[in-house]
């Protein structure tokens, strides 16, 4: 698999996993202290090669998510559910343990988001419909959705802001939703 653009991820143990997995090149946040430093060598590396964020799936990974987006428009990113970010001996998370083949393929589902396609928007009605807000099994529910659309894991507001972000259309939203009913039926 060939990557041109510049993985950022959070620490040592994470460009180890992904340069044997793809060998690409990393910039590493050193944690959730991402500094201007960091910031700056991130958005040059978005105008000379692009950049992949790719954090693990715990509030911290998200919290840099966040940030590079806020510092850095037009990234895109990769995401790992946390089921496959769970360390062996269950005592850890991150995606330093996650199996290379995870990693590839969260890499091949990399997420471009394109400011200038319109596409109509989910509500938070449409949300509060599918139960993913304002119910006891919606964070459940967000969970599965978010690994299903391959969009990481989020809260109710997050989940929105995500969907529009990433321009998932309603047609993919309600595939997804019917998958996850159906799923939940299944069990």
């Amino acid at each position: 698999m060939d990557i041109r653009e510049i993985i950022v991820v959070e620490g040592k143990d994470d460009t180890t996993a992904i340069k044997r997995a793809v060998g690409a090149d990393t910039i590493e946040t050193n944690g959730s202290a991402i500094n201007d430093e960091t910031l700056q060598r991130i958005e040059h590396a978005q105008t000379k090669r692009g950049v992949i964020v790719f954090t693990d799936p715990d509030y911290p990974g998200r919290r840099i998510r966040a940030i590079i987006e806020e510092h850095v428009p037009g990234v895109k990113h990769a995401f790992l559910a946390k089921a496959k970010t769970i360390a062996k001996n269950g005592k850890g998370l991150g995606i330093e343990h996650a199996s290379d083949a995870d990693i590839r393929k969260a890499l091949e589902n990399v997420y471009t988001p394109n400011e200038y396609v319109q596409v109509e928007e989910i509500t938070l009605e449409d949300l509060m419909t599918a139960k993913l807000i304002g119910y006891p099994q919606s964070k459940n529910r967000r969970n599965r959705l978010g690994e299903i659309l391959n969009i990481g894991m989020t809260n109710g507001k997050q989940l929105h802001k995500r969907l529009k972000m990433f321009q998932i259309t309603v047609e993919q939203f309600a595939e997804a939703i019917a998958q996850l009913d159906q799923e939940e039926n299944n069990v």
